[in-house]
């Protein structure tokens, strides 16, 4: 049975993070998969005016890397690599990022994630590799 106590922990933690408080992100964390949503903002945008790659980065790598850490209860993960496909330009609207696990493997997990548009295009790809930590997840961490 999934541990919806531990999902809404990871959300909890997840919304405290400083780095958030900048991009403005929502999450929700089921069993081996997050979904992700981000405003876009024009202080995201690249000299061409549309998000810079970084934003997309984000928002791949916290779907992937949640996705993975709702399968883990007692450490936080670490993403270890991560590649991306950026397919198309965002310009307005929100970001929605999904990250499901697709391997699991003792203490290594892969995640796939997708971003899509306002409009439901499919902006960017990305394949994630993550390892447990040795850092516990509780409070110390935000895990509440």
């Amino acid at each position: 049975m999934p541990n919806t106590a531990h999902f809404r922990k990871l959300e909890r933690m997840y919304a405290a993070a400083p780095c958030n408080e900048y991009y403005e992100p929502e999450i929700d964390i089921e069993e081996g998969k997050a979904t992700l949503t981000m405003p876009v903002k024009e202080e995201q945008f690249h000299a061409a005016n549309a998000v810079h790659g970084s934003s997309y980065f984000k928002a791949l790598d916290d779907a992937a890397f949640f996705a993975v850490n709702s399968l883990v209860e007692d450490v936080f993960v670490l993403t270890s690599q991560f590649n991306l496909y950026l397919t198309r330009p965002i310009t307005e609207g929100w970001m929605e990022a999904v990250g499901e696990v697709v391997h699991e493997s003792g203490s290594q997990f892969i995640a796939d994630a997708v971003v899509r548009d306002s409009d439901g295009n499919v902006i960017a790809r990305g394949t994630g590799n993550f390892v447990k930590s040795r850092i516990a997840l509780d409070e110390d961490v935000g895990y509440r």
